[in-house]
């Protein structure tokens, strides 16, 4: 799987864009079976649960990229898993962002291989400095180099590790995320130079786009060459609508990433494999989602679907890519995620040619693909159709809309773990700009953690990543940065409480120690001056069991 982030149908030649050159991409749009009505969300973190699961994201806990509600529910089987299980090797190597610390990491999901960046990526909260350009990366847990740019660098550990699969002859599944085409926008001018004129503010993320389709024809080059290419089914796609490329090319669609009409979740998806007896390359325009390719992988491998954990919420489409079906039973299915805090009607139902978006306009994309006319006053009973189906779906998961899922602490299989701003429960202060900015209110947001061994606990509390090695006081040096006198801070885990001064102007930390008893419980840190004021959550707050 090449899961390509923040690019919608408007940012690949094959689409009709008439800015960027993708020839590759294009290429490989020729050789494929193409998706064409084909649903995620309109945000990466819940395309990539439900990617991973084949489960809706309200029902896996994965339903925004913050506010504590980046996580998959324990108990839900993973694609890798289920694949690992019936003995496939399994691989990521790029963007995860469902979770950095235990129990949520590639490798406690079903990865045996990961090369992977926390948080959402470059400049996010946990990567606040980090860069495309030889930046950090991890292998498993241990922190390590990227060489070159990104986007290069994961293609080539992929590639190099298909390679040892195949000389080991092993099955494999390959998730190569990537980073690009999201902020920040970084690529060599060779790619984004032939765009400064054409589209001068989207360059460097045309310059990105450009960059994958070079990857792309090394990865087909690859396949071809090692002879893998026969028997490897290859699934493109992106995990939201578009973003940057929307200014200049929308495909026709209306919206972008983070909106419920077709242009935030509507999406191109592409699936090639010449041995896999699919239908003839073309389109296929029936509705299809995200959470479709669990079952669809699982019937074209032959692996067994867990028995565990809630039900799939996908169909497979198997037959319809082997062309031994035209089309699906009707079904209706919807499309939520949430900005940080979980919201009724924040959704878009798909229904054939129907969208009901966010519970009031009602569109036939059919007649109207850019979404201009609201249909709702003139097809009453589409409207209260689709309605019934969101209330219908939206009780059977009330419950859990409130549920948040933990971070392990004082965990064997991870004795330091490092919480970041970014899973303050529903504050959205996700990367550096914010942390610049001070987002979250006088004292932040809580985090839920799961203590998995009663007894001392250390925490160190910072403004800043503990990788700048800069004083909690100090201007880390961008223009919006807002300075805090920081003189103490406060830990509030359960119904313990424990307040701690900083050691003289210069200091870098806060360091408190607790006694913890075990269970589930909200963990909050919080900021003070000298007179004992409020100022900030704590950005970064480093747990250690002792």
């Amino acid at each position: 799987i090449v899961l390509v982030d923040d690019a919608g149908y408007g940012d690949f030649g094959c689409f009709g864009n008439p800015f960027v050159k993708t020839p590759n991409i294009d290429r490989f749009h020729g050789e494929s079976v193409r998706l064409t009505d084909f649903h995620v969300t309109p945000m990466c973190t819940p395309t990539r649960g439900q990617l991973l699961t084949g489960v809706d994201a309200v029902r896996n806990g994965a339903t925004s990229v913050t506010g504590g509600r980046s996580f998959l529910r324990p108990g839900i089987p993973t694609l890798p898993e289920m694949l690992s299980q019936s003995g496939y090797r399994t691989g990521i190597f790029g963007k995860w962002h469902l979770g950095d610390s235990y129990p949520h990491r590639p490798m406690d999901k079903g990865f045996q291989e990961a090369v992977w960046v926390k948080g959402w990526g470059f400049t996010s909260a946990p990567e606040f400095s980090n860069s495309f350009f030889d930046g950090r990366c991890y292998r498993g847990t241990t922190e390590a180099k990227i060489k070159g740019y990104a986007t290069d660098f994961f293609f080539d550990e992929a590639m190099s590790w298909m390679k040892d699969r195949q000389a080991k002859r092993e099955p494999f599944f390959c998730y190569l995320p990537l980073h690009a085409a999201h902020t920040p926008h970084q690529v060599a001018d060779k790619y984004s130079d032939p765009y400064r004129k054409a589209a001068p503010a989207g360059a460097k993320f045309y310059g990105m786009i450009a960059n994958i389709d070079e990857n792309m024809g090394r990865l087909d080059a690859f396949l071809r060459e090692s002879g893998l290419r026969e028997n490897t089914l290859v699934l493109f796609m992106t995990d939201n609508g578009g973003t940057m490329g929307t200014r200049f090319y929308t495909a026709g669609l209306r919206g972008k990433k983070t909106e419920f009409h077709d242009g935030g979740h509507r999406v191109p998806a592409m699936v090639r494999w010449p041995a896999g007896k699919l239908r003839a390359a073309g389109d296929i325009a029936v509705p299809t989602q995200v959470q479709d390719m669990v079952p669809t992988f699982l019937e074209f491998t032959g692996a067994k679907r867990a028995s565990s954990g809630p039900g799939l919420d996908g169909t497979s489409l198997a037959g319809l890519l082997r062309g031994q079906v035209a089309t699906l039973p009707e079904r209706t299915f919807v499309v939520q995620y949430s900005r940080a805090m979980l919201t009724k009607w924040e959704c878009a139902v798909v229904s054939g040619p129907w969208r009901l978006v966010e519970g009031k306009e009602l569109h036939n994309v059919e007649e109207d693909r850019g979404q201009a006319t609201d249909l709702a006053a003139k097809n009453p009973e589409v409207v209260a159709r689709l309605r019934a189906h969101y209330e219908k779906w939206w009780t059977s998961l009330d419950a859990k809309t409130r549920e948040f899922v933990p971070t392990s602490v004082g965990s064997t299989a991870q004795p330091v773990v490092v919480l970041t701003s970014a899973d303050w429960q529903d504050v959205y202060c996700d990367n550096s700009n914010h942390i610049r900015e001070s987002r979250g209110g006088p004292r932040g947001g809580p985090w839920h953690i799961n203590v998995e061994q009663a007894g001392d606990y250390e925490i160190s509390l910072r403004r800043w990543p503990a990788e700048l090695d800069l004083p909690l006081a100090a201007n880390e040096g961008a223009a919006n940065v807002k300075v805090l006198p920081i003189a103490a801070a406060t830990v509030k885990i359960g119904d313990l409480e424990q307040s701690a001064k900083a050691t003289g102007e210069n200091a870098k930390e806060i360091i408190l120690r607790m006694k913890l008893p075990k269970g589930q419980t909200q963990m909050q840190a919080w900021f003070q001056d000298a007179a004992a004021k409020d100022l900030a959550g704590a950005f970064y707050a480093t747990v250690t069991k002792r």
